[in-house]
């Protein structure tokens, strides 16, 4: 009766996870079958793409700096792009998002059981920051994907007694994560590192020390390989493989005219100025911009778990859940009999510990930067689970009403647990709101003009410009693929147009000449931002911009905070 009864509640579970990751992941592809609206889609992920369709191959694009980054996941997006289809790369993107959420169901089941792999995929799909990444066309979740399995293939590497196949394939994920984004170059650092140490703890005696330098070596090499097309390519572009980073490491065969990202603000400019200036690092900018107090920054890799918001550069532009901060600790309190599990706990805390460390000292702290992580967390949040419930039942000294009381409160974490992402997936779907555009409700053009306010005075533009047509674009924030003229984004606080023209010292000089010699016809620009910047100009230069804001008192189209002028 008692082994009937357990499987009983064990199916009932099973079929009950498994409902929940059916709903959550429908109600994601509903999220999905929307226009693309977000940020980086438009700067790069869709635009840089087109632009490759438009011109019939991959080419040098100098005024886009994000041109230069590898782009794996971007090539498979010009598929469905050259059908005129830019929902399909958010399915894309998606898939990967499904893929790492099986490979935390098989190899939780294998581990501790099905349900506990239900319940590990679930987890993972429903964070907050998974599921919104899971919407958007950017490219973070093929970086999750393959960081995730090349570090559990290298824990089957060393169960399968150190086999070539797995150590390959091992590497060429790794060559895959650092091709899709240049945050998996982390991935490869610290799994490189794992290799000889996996293979010298777990080797059997008759096996030499320098097998373990021929593994690591070979390894490199695979991932290096697999990179190899984007680190050719920007070295015969800029001399430099991993353009822009690292740059002053590298003997420039040529410098291109690569445009900065577009900064909002003069403040933040000279924030940026200013942290530059003093050896910057990510610490000294918030310190800067948001005037951190000294504790916040000690707990800066613990707040990531509980402060995150979406759209706020100030919260990490994100949102994590704390579950994943205190459950992975409870695998490492509770830890379990079986050695193998317990060197896989070890290593899935120190990659997680490791790219945490190396990522939040980049200049910009973003939580989609450290999602390879989550995974990891995941498994572990498991494992914490499983031996939080074992300690339970097998806590002699605790018995009849009791123990039922802490047993349920134990049982409640997975559901705390699970709700806490389910209330920001039904925020986020709310704010998607894909249910009338799906029904016919809302047009394709209506929907996008709902998030992009911009996208009125591009559609304008669009209808009476040739393809060739030049129109400046002041503080769009290189958001260009729904144009379908030739932009110039310009950043007057850095390079470009206005920056040149102020430092030239030319008498008598006339910004609208300026302007016109660059074939420049039109003017999309951003009200605010740009009366902001021309407050702070000084009074001289004030008045040679004047002739040019003078134009914008005549525009052919202004709507939601954008005008569009004719300069000719």
């Amino acid at each position: 009766m008692k082994t009937k009864s357990t499987f009983s509640i064990g199916f009932i579970l099973c079929l009950f996870l498994s409902l929940l990751l059916t709903g959550l992941i429908l109600s994601t592809i509903l999220m999905d079958s929307v226009p693309p609206v977000d940020r980086d889609a438009l700067t790069h992920h869709l635009f840089i793409p087109k632009m490759w369709l438009k011109h019939g191959g991959i080419h040098e694009i100098p005024e886009n700096i994000f041109s230069y980054y590898p782009m794996n996941l971007d090539l498979l997006y010009t598929i469905p792009l050259y059908f005129n289809n830019d929902i399909v790369p958010k399915y894309i993107h998606y898939i990967f998002a499904l893929l790492t959420g099986w490979i935390i169901f098989f190899h939780l089941k294998m581990r501790l059981g099905t349900n506990y792999g239900l319940l590990g995929a679930l987890f993972f799909l429903s964070v907050p920051i998974i599921i919104k990444l899971s919407i958007t066309v950017y490219v973070d979740l093929g970086l999750v994907f393959f960081s995730t399995s090349a570090l559990i293939i290298l824990l089957h590497w060393v169960e399968s007694n150190f086999q070539w196949r797995f150590l390959l394939l091992a590497g060429f994920c790794c060559g895959m994560a650092s091709g899709t984004k240049y945050n998996g170059i982390l991935s490869t650092i610290i799994l490189s590192l794992f290799v000889p140490i996996l293979h010298e703890q777990n080797k059997k005696k008759e096996k030499s020390n320098s097998r373990a330098f021929l593994y690591v070596f070979v390894f490199i090499v695979i991932t290096i390989a697999t990179f190899s097309p984007w680190l050719i390519k920007n070295y015969i572009w800029t001399g430099n493989p991993i353009y822009p980073l690292h740059n002053s490491l590298f003997q420039k065969i040529r410098i291109p005219n690569v445009s900065q990202q577009i900064l909002p603000t003069a403040e933040i400019r000279s924030t940026s100025q200013k942290v530059s200036s003093q050896g910057g690092n990510a610490f000294l900018e918030r310190k800067i911009l948001y005037n951190e107090p000294w504790w916040q920054t000690i707990f800066l890799p613990f707040r990531f778990f509980y402060e995150g918001q979406d759209d706020n550069p100030q919260y990490f532009d994100g949102k994590l859940t704390p579950f994943l901060l205190i459950l992975p600790f409870l695998a490492l309190i509770a830890k379990p009999l079986d050695s193998r599990q317990c060197r896989e706990q070890k290593y899935l805390f120190l990659f997680a510990l490791l790219y945490l460390l190396l990522t939040i000292f980049q200049y910009a702290i973003r939580i989609r930067y450290i999602t390879p992580i989550i995974p990891s967390l995941v498994i572990l949040s498991m494992y914490g689970l499983k031996g939080l419930f074992d300690k339970v039942l097998s806590w002699k000294k605790c018995t009849g009403r009791n123990k039922i009381i802490i047993f349920l409160l134990v049982a409640s974490l997975p559901i705390l647990m699970l709700s806490y992402n389910g209330i920001y997936i039904v925020d986020l779907f709310k704010t998607t709101n894909p249910l009338p555009y799906l029904r016919g409700e809302v047009s394709r053009d209506d929907y996008i003009a709902n998030f992009r306010p911009e996208y009125p005075a591009i559609q304008y533009a669009n209808s009476i410009l040739l393809p060739e047509a030049k129109v400046m674009c002041l503080f769009l924030g290189n958001r260009g693929y729904y144009m379908n003229f030739e932009p110039v984004f310009e950043q007057p606080f850095g390079s470009g147009v206005f920056s040149n023209f102020f430092k030239t010292g030319m008498q008598n000089k006339n910004i609208l000449d300026t302007i016109n010699k660059k074939n420049i016809s039109y003017v999309l620009m951003r009200d605010d931002l740009t009366m902001s910047w021309f407050q702070q100009l000084h009074n001289e230069d004030k008045l040679l911009v004047a002739p040019f804001l003078a134009k914008a008192e005549k525009p052919l189209f202004t709507r939601n905070g954008y005008t569009f002028f004719q300069m000719k």
